[in-house]
């Protein structure tokens, strides 16, 4: 593309001209047999994309770059939980990943097969995720420390030949033994795997299982000299499940392809986030989320970038730590969250200051709406462009973002940006179905099909399932429906107002939880909210509010707590009106997350019910639900 090419023209090409669109993007990447048709949707809403190529995702992000930047960074390790850093150069990484896909050989692991890989953040896991790509496997990454039965329902409906672990991991100084969890799992799970491969970090004493487990260490040893060749794959080759948590209790294994989120990867380094080969990204997520999949793993590294693959808080040992890694290895691309940023903003912002970041053209955010106090704190702490993300397990990359690699253009604080090349987004009308044009209107934002390159094929093994959670849930319309609410601008910038499962109904009135969230945060002393609806005989549902405090004294003084109650429900009032206003703010000192940092606001609402909250294995940190359960306990008199 020209750079005389506005993003709007940019854009419509992708929609209204999409093979000759498509076809020109998957340039950026390597392919064996060239593809006979760039996207083949003659039977809604499955997309095939890239029909008839040979490609290898590992030679994408490995091989091909050892003709020019063999000894460039690749991979860069950092632990703060261990005090260790390695870095790996693109020869070393090729090396390692070679290894790696000979030892899965020799456990029998072919073309198709399922590897599941349960591991901390360390660079086995990277090596293991690059070998299955190598041999056509398809990794199932279940996120560390997951609970035995989470990972026991993971592992039958994966079905793999070989477990990759680890005896442990760590979060804050405090070892997370994965072992007897493991084992635990596997004993419950219907399917056995033939073998399971251990990762021994010396952090957890464990037991082998005589002819089942199998030492990473000494495998190695036996294969240092693997030479292992890709295996060029149909660029409809599943790639990679990954479990995405649904409304009932089996877990959705989002399936991705192979060629098209190589091409969607490609494309979205070089359009959205501005990385150039030879550079560095830091992306703060972990392997077992989706981020970490496209942008610890396969993206930055088929740009040609190093990447970092960090293990450990953003505020140990200090809350300048990442920043510090920003500086010494020159980053510039970082991928955060807004949970990780709203922790930093209980620090001091001198703890940003003190670093050289001139390396970093911006930080960009995603996996939850982005507040505009938020946003304005790290903003003037980096004095950076800061960009947020609007995207899903399922889409692999984002659907709304600013595409500053095509066209520059302002961000809007609240607003994760416009609708992304590829991505034909719509606000519908849930009941109706009718699409909203008109600036500003409130509805669920929806894609029509087909799903760009890049986005989930389908449920793993469950087609039905597919097309009747995602496709059929606008009347009289099959599109992609997103789950969450938004409302769009003159200008095309969306503002996402949460799940259209997170709608309250309070005395007949309809009320996004996100809203008065984002009011009660702008409120300086505050600094995390989370709203959720409580049942209600009189209204229906009441808004319920449990808010983090930046000054954690306050929670001793019970006139304070009340003084600020009060000024919270005045804030709530002016911005949004009285209907909106909460019927009660209680003061935590945190909030009940996933180690992903997304909000059990689900788990809140069964509490404040007094319904059992569900499988919690996710959480972070138990005592934060236990904290509400004793404040309720303290109000109900």
């Amino acid at each position: 593309m020209h750079a005389s090419v506005g993003y709007a023209e940019f854009h419509r090409r992708s929609i209204e001209d999409r093979d000759a669109f498509w076809g020109e993007q998957a340039a950026l990447v390597d392919w064996h047999k060239p593809f006979d048709r760039v996207c083949n949707y003659d039977n809604p809403p499955f997309a095939r994309w890239f029909e008839g190529g040979l490609i290898n995702l590992c030679h994408n992000a490995v091989d091909r770059h050892l003709k020019d930047r063999a000894d460039q960074n690749a991979l860069i390790f950092v632990s703060t939980e261990t005090d260790t850093e390695r870095t790996y150069s693109f020869r070393q990484l090729h090396a390692e990943v070679q290894r790696m896909a000979a030892i899965l050989r020799a456990e029998g692991v072919k073309k198709g097969d399922r590897v599941l890989i349960y591991m901390p953040m360390i660079p086995e896991a990277a090596f293991a995720m690059l070998a299955c790509a190598r041999i056509g496997a398809i990794h199932s990454v279940v996120f560390g420390g997951f609970a035995s039965h989470s990972l026991a329902s993971r592992i039958e409906d994966a079905t793999p030949v070989t477990i990759v672990s680890a005896d442990a991991g760590s979060r804050n100084g405090k070892v997370v033994p994965y072992k007897p969890l493991l084992d635990e799992a596997i004993a419950l799970s219907v399917h056995k795997p033939t073998s399971v491969l251990m990762v021994d970090r010396g952090l957890a004493p464990f037991t082998s299982v005589p002819g089942r487990d199998v030492d990473y260490a000494s495998a190695r040893q036996l294969h240092l000299d693997a030479r292992v060749d890709c295996e060029w794959v149909d660029a409809t080759h599943p790639s990679y499940t990954l479990y995405t948590s649904g409304t009932t209790g089996k877990p959705k294994g989002v399936q991705r392809d192979t060629g098209g989120y190589a091409v969607a990867l490609a494309a979205s380094m070089k359009h959205i986030y501005m990385g150039e080969s030879g550079e560095t990204y830091f992306s703060t997520s972990d392997i077992g989320w989706v981020v970490g999949h496209s942008y610890i793993i396969y993206g930055p590294l088929i740009a040609g970038m190093a990447t970092i693959m960090y293990e450990g808080l953003p505020i140990r040992p200090d809350a300048g730590i990442w920043w510090s890694l920003v500086e010494k290895y020159k980053v510039s691309v970082m991928f955060s969250a807004p949970t990780a940023v709203r922790v930093l903003k209980k620090y001091d912002a001198a703890l940003i200051a003190k670093h050289d970041l001139s390396s970093l053209k911006a930080l960009f955010l995603a996996g939850e709406p982005l507040d505009e106090p938020t946003a304005k704190w790290i903003s003037e702490a980096l004095g950076k462009p800061i960009i947020d993300n609007y995207w899903q397990t399922e889409t692999g990359w984002p659907i709304l973002s600013i595409c500053n690699g095509v066209e520059k253009a302002p961000t809007k604080f609240g607003s994760p940006g416009k609708a992304v090349y590829g991505y034909n987004v719509k606000l519908l009308d849930d009941q109706t179905g009718e699409e909203l044009v008109g600036g500003n209107q409130k509805g669920v934002v929806a894609i029509e099909g087909p799903l760009p390159p890049g986005c989930m094929q389908t449920v793993w093994q469950d087609d039905e399932r597919f097309v009747k959670t995602y496709w059929s849930s606008v009347p009289g319309r099959m599109v992609y429906s997103t789950f969450d609410w938004g409302i769009r601008d003159d200008e095309g910038y969306y503002f996402i107002l949460g799940r259209t499962d997170d709608v309250i109904n309070v005395a007949g009135h309809r009320l996004g939880t996100r809203e008065i969230e984002e009011s009660i945060s702008s409120h300086p002393r505050i600094a995390e909210v989370a709203v959720v609806g409580v049942a209600d005989q009189l209204k229906g549902q009441v808004a319920m509010a449990f808010a983090v405090v930046r000054d954690a004294s306050l929670l001793t003084d019970e006139a304070a707590k009340l003084k600020l109650e009060g000024e919270v429900m005045r804030l709530v009032d002016e911005q949004l009106g009285a209907v909106a206003r909460p019927s009660r703010v209680q003061f935590v000192s945190l909030l009940p997350k996933t180690r992903s940092g997304k909000m059990l606001r689900r788990a809140i609402q069964a509490v404040c019910e007094g319904r059992d909250p569900g499988d919690l294995t996710t959480m972070d940190d138990p005592s934060a639900l236990q904290q509400i359960k004793d404040l309720l306990a303290k109000t109900v008199t």
